[in-house]
């Protein structure tokens, strides 16, 4: 493997356009910026968009997503739901592979679906649901369930972190708080270990074994996936200007996040919206630790935070750009509500908030706060929550690393003197809020939540009921007194949301809306 500071320092420019030499002349290669590097490989690990990116090139999945956001048959041809709803049995379609080879069975999708469910949000509730996981067949996937569970589809299909990626079943029973590194696909593409260059360069090859579902439109993840480019190569460069000069100077194809402020910049481009339901900030805590653990002092942060100045350090001042305020649903969407959104639309306090925040018991504890560097849209959101803290009264340790590092230090439970941490901002797209069955962050159920480990039995209880109510009306209603719980609560809060542009050459037509994918897409 190239040593990546020989490789930045000697090629300079020139790298963005130097792989795949031997590919000749009429190679049909595809140059793309991601939105940070690629430094967790296994899209079950972690959540992390970049991650997930990946995981769709390299795996894929039993259902995929349509434009309507609807769950359609992907590697299975369909099912039967028989016993009132609680047997599902699901048929592979023919000729599926792997990319070493071999045939994907069902016993690869019954390991790949358990492991996933221990990880993923709705993937926990849908094995809360199931009473048996079984494989009576190499192509039958049979689930007895204890009761129905309509979202069964959705939620193998679900096209938010994590998605439940079909691997062979010798790494699919890797322990799921185990990093699968081994990269056997089952998708339209194969991920080149010999060539990725950790913080340069990641590289896809089509897989000629891949047999595309026949009939329907590709649409978001769903659809035939048919690869037309023979590679995929992600050229790293953290620089946004840089990004923008290769962009312009056409030595890139594709990026995926400009930043708001170089888009004017992209003359001759195409750049557009490619995801209706954007992306939500959010300023995720650790309660396993102090001084999170204590909810009064979570709620502090209700009287300062402002949700506009965390979008418009983002986005700028193009108000087409942002939408506040913002619960824990995505705006527009059906769950969206206006339950305790004037915690959210009151006066803001910070003096008051010092009072409170000495009343609740904060005694001056370092707040370790992590800010990504390399990731200009995170870093934004780390910067003014730093200020947001410190002028709230909060002694703020502000750490700022790559984003690989702290996908990965997210994950510790450490204490802060062992390299643990206290805070951080993501994003999720709106889909990943759009319900209680998606929602990670969402979650109360402690040890087993995502990285924060929130615990509320409130708020667990109210997504039960949400996940049995039988009709659109009783579900509004439920979400409605989680977002009030959660006002309560406070497992994460909420900093608004934006509407991410990507920017693409006109000559690059198939791009699909929705999530980056690579099928489809051809050059011209």
């Amino acid at each position: 493997m190239l040593n990546r500071r020989r490789f930045m320092a000697v090629s300079g420019a020139a790298a963005l356009a130097t792989p795949a030499l031997a590919q000749g002349a009429g190679s049909r290669v595809l140059k793309f910026i991601p939105q940070a590097d690629l430094t967790v490989l296994d899209p079950v690990w972690t959540t992390a968009y970049v991650t997930r990116n990946h995981g769709l090139a390299v795996f894929d999945t039993l259902y995929g997503l349509d434009a309507r956001f609807r769950a359609q048959p992907q590697m299975v041809s369909g099912h039967v739901v028989e016993n009132e709803g609680k047997e599902w049995r699901l048929t592979l379609r023919p000729g599926l592979k792997f990319h070493d080879g071999t045939p994907v069975l069902a016993r690869d999708c019954v390991a790949s679906i358990a492991r996933w469910g221990k990880r993923d949000a709705m993937g926990q509730t849908l094995m809360s649901y199931t009473d048996e996981l079984s494989a009576p067949d190499d192509t039958t996937i049979r689930f007895r369930l204890k009761k129905p569970f309509a979202l069964l589809p959705d939620a193998l299909g679900k096209v938010g972190s994590s998605i439940c990626a079909i691997m062979p079943e010798r790494l699919a029973k890797t322990d799921a708080f185990t990093q699968v590194t081994e990269m056997v696909g089952s998708g339209p593409f194969r991920f080149k270990a010999d060539e990725r260059i950790v913080g340069a360069r990641v590289v896809y090859e089509r897989f000629d074994g891949y047999v595309p579902r026949e009939g329907g439109e590709p649409q978001w993840t769903s659809g035939p996936k048919r690869a037309y480019v023979d590679r995929v190569e992600w050229t790293i460069i953290p620089d946004q200007a840089t990004a923008a000069s290769a962009m312009q100077t056409g030595e890139m194809d594709w990026w995926e996040q400009p930043q708001a402020d170089l888009v004017p910049t992209l003359s001759g481009l195409t750049t557009r919206i490619n995801d209706p339901t954007g992306l939500i900030g959010t300023l995720r805590m650790n309660q396993l630790l102090p001084p999170f653990d204590n909810p009064a002092i979570r709620k502090v942060l209700l009287k300062v935070v402002q949700q506009t100045d965390f979008m418009q350090a983002v986005t700028g001042d193009d108000p087409k750009l942002i939408y506040t305020p913002v619960g824990y649903f995505c705006p527009k969407l059906p769950m969206a509500n206006d339950a305790g959104l004037e915690a959210l639309t009151a006066k803001r306090d910070f003096a008051a908030a010092k009072k409170e925040l000495a009343a609740a018991g904060y005694n001056g504890e370092k707040v370790v706060l992590m800010g990504a560097s390399d990731f200009p849209t995170l870093k934004a959101l780390a910067d003014v929550a730093a200020d947001m803290l410190t002028r709230t009264g909060f002694n703020v340790d502000y750490q700022v690393m790559d984003w690989g590092t702290v996908v990965q230090r997210r994950a510790k439970k450490d204490p802060i003197s062992q390299g643990g941490w206290n805070a951080f901002c993501t994003f999720w797209a709106g889909l990943d809020q759009a319900s209680p069955a998606v929602s990670s962050f969402l979650r109360g159920n402690g040890q087993s939540a995502a990285i924060g480990w929130p615990t509320s039995e409130r708020i667990e209880a109210l997504r039960a009921q949400w996940l049995d109510a039988p009709g659109l009306g009783e579900q509004k209603t439920i979400a409605a007194e989680i977002q009030k719980q959660a006002f309560t609560d406070l497992p994460y809060l909420p900093l608004g949301q934006y509407f991410v542009q990507t920017s693409f050459k006109p000559s690059l037509t198939g791009v699909l809306e929705g999530v980056p994918v690579f099928w489809n897409v051809k050059k011209g």
